[in-house]
């Protein structure tokens, strides 16, 4: 160990090493909670070095559970020891230097710290393999650091928890909050928030306040989530999907909700809203005074964007202990299942519309929507759709090309079957028609939860929960082995799942599904992953043609030296051997 040019360097007899315990004859109101979603403190939970992102969903979800809630605290309580006179620890080849203040902390092997001003009640995790690095200015009080993070250049953090190889830099401050892995916020302030593995957070004029992220989210320069203006007390939140997108200067209110994969135009959207339906591109029309959502947006127009943030957070892993499988796939149980409430909601603004168009003497405007839909896709993307529920304004809210996205939405849940089924088909050497016939027990679609990146069965959160408070689960290692065991089956529970999705889709069951069937099916997700491979390419094309990305160049070989050759994007060449692969799988069965 390296220890050099320290002020001060001391452990306390009540040293806790961000942990939210009480050591004995300790005043119980100096025990630290995260408050985590909503500023008021409702969904305060403890912070306990191991605790996962999963620990903290559902301790800050179900508030209303006192229960559970007092078998949470009762398992971190016993997780540590109340006695006094701990000391802290530096592990091995550690090298600290040129620092001001180093308190109450445990520090482990191989960390690197090198100018920070404040280190204070905290556990750093470091490893060889995955080491954590903190520079100059940086100050971090009460909090539990993972392996392999990244905090430099002025960083303040309070209150707070970062998952493993997550980074904070050039000034940003982490208040009250839970960074997920695999995260980076770079000079942006962050306040009570709740953010899943996988976040990106840039530029110094983004905002961040009582939030929960459910991983995958990018919020671009000047967003400001989060503002409580237009309520009477600090307690409104934001709940957002997997793959949240705010684009440039976009200002949201307290409370507003969000399904999977939206993004959102700049602009000052006003009024609270809840975004229903998944893969949408949410603008705010000042000039028609209207909220426009332009759903399966990206299943259209972005496949490059879409289908690349998979790749490129796979590919981008770094954590060393990956006991919670996050989901990274934009098709997904927890997507799938926004869709089909995306369909109904489709079908009933459409058959509505209609009916304001042409008068009917019916009140079943899902009836009339759906066969719109299903039947003239052309003329539905031509009609003014509005919708109900969507914005707590008295201004309309439109719906744009309803018949294209409700085909894509579609096609795309047939392709997630197929997809599913081959994999299973491939790696087991057992036919589709065997699998859905036999093998897999397919039932009705069932509802999944993304407990902290993971999804899980509602059901089998229900079981762990029960478990919980019937003492069958007694501490926090074993509430880890149960989600852990569940992981081992998620490959075919989500397959089952994916055949259930293709199967309601087709309108049929796994006893009528028949060889034709399955023909046209395979033959509907070749089309598809064929469309996935050439919009890919051409969303990506709209970069090197458009005159006003060329104008910065005075030739095409400074453009391909800047930007690099189109035909040697690694990406596209993946999703390009993707479609050759799957096509060679289809045309074995459909032969």
């Amino acid at each position: 160990v390296v220890v050099f040019n320290i002020k001060e360097l001391i452990t306390t007899s009540t040293a806790k090493f961000g942990n939210g315990i009480l050591k004995d004859g300790e005043d119980p109101k100096g025990r630290i909670w995260l408050e985590l979603g909503n500023e008021n403190g409702g969904r305060a939970v403890l912070p306990f070095d191991g605790i996962w992102p999963s620990d903290v969903f559902i301790w800050s979800k179900f508030r209303d559970d006192k229960d559970l809630m007092l078998r949470f605290e009762q398992f971190t309580n016993e997780k540590f020891d109340s006695k006094r006179g701990h000391y802290g620890k530096i592990g091995k080849q550690t090298i600290i230097k040129n620092s001001l203040i180093v308190k109450d902390c445990n520090i482990g092997p191989a960390a690197y710290i090198k100018g920070a001003n404040k280190l204070k009640n905290l556990t750093i995790h470091s490893s060889p393999s995955a080491r954590t690095q903190i520079g100059e200015g940086v100050e971090l009080v009460n909090g539990i650091i993972g392996l392999g993070c990244r905090i430099f250049y002025g960083s303040k953090a309070v209150r707070f928890i970062m998952g493993q190889a997550s980074q904070l830099k050039y000034g940003a401050r982490l208040i009250n909050s839970f960074l997920g892995a695999n995260a980076t916020i770079s000079c942006c302030e962050v306040l009570n928030s709740l953010i899943y593995p996988f976040h990106e957070q840039h530029h110094n004029n983004s905002f961040l306040c009582a939030a929960t992220l459910l991983g995958q989210s990018n919020l671009a320069a000047g967003a400001t989530i989060g503002s409580n203006h237009n309520s009477r007390a600090a307690d409104g939140e934001i709940l957002a999907g997997r793959g949240f997108w705010p684009g440039l200067c976009v200002s949201l209110k307290h409370n507003s909700k969000f399904t999977s994969f939206t993004l959102i135009a700049k602009g000052d959207f006003p009024y609270e809203i809840d975004i229903k339906i998944p893969f949408s591109l949410v603008s705010n029309n000042v000039s028609n005074n209207e909220l426009e959502i332009m759903p399966a947006y990206w299943l259209m127009y972005n496949m490059y964007a879409l289908a690349r943030n998979s790749w490129k957070y796979n590919a981008r892993d770094q954590r060393t202990d990956k006991h919670l499988l996050v989901e990274l796939d934009y098709m997904a149980p927890d997507t799938v299942n926004e869709i089909f409430v995306a369909l109904e909601l489709l079908e009933e603004a459409v058959g509505k519309s209609y009916h304001k168009i042409k008068p009917q003497n019916t009140d079943d405007y899902r009836k009339i929507g759906k066969d719109l839909l299903q039947n003239d896709p052309a003329f539905v993307d031509s009609m003014h759709v509005i919708i109900d529920g969507f914005e707590n304004s008295k201004r309309a809210t439109k719906i744009l090309k309803a018949g294209s996205a409700y085909h894509y939405f579609k096609q795309f849940i047939i392709w997630y079957g197929i997809k599913n089924l081959l994999q299973i088909s491939e790696k087991s050497g057992n036919n589709p028609m065997n699998l859905i016939k036999n093998e897999l027990s397919i039932t009705t679609r069932k509802n999944f939860v993304n407990l902290g990146g993971q999804l899980i069965l509602e059901e089998e959160l229900e079981e762990l929960k029960s478990k919980i408070k019937n003492n069958d689960i007694k501490s926090w290692d074993e509430v880890h082995n149960f989600v852990m065991d569940v992981k081992e089956n998620y490959e075919l529970t989500k397959t089952c799942h994916a055949c259930a999705s293709m199967l309601e889709i087709l309108n049929t069951t796994s006893e009528k599904f028949e060889k034709e069937d399955l023909k046209n099916a395979l033959s509907i997700a070749l089309q598809t992953q064929e469309h996935i491979a050439k919009n890919t390419f051409e969303s990506r094309q709209k970069d090197y043609t458009n005159a006003f990305r060329k104008m910065m160049y005075d030739n095409q070989e400074e453009m391909d030296e800047v930007i690099g050759k189109l035909e040697d994007n690694e990406f596209i060449k993946v999703v390009n051997k993707d479609y050759e692969s799957f096509m060679t799988i289809v045309n074995k069965h459909l032969n």
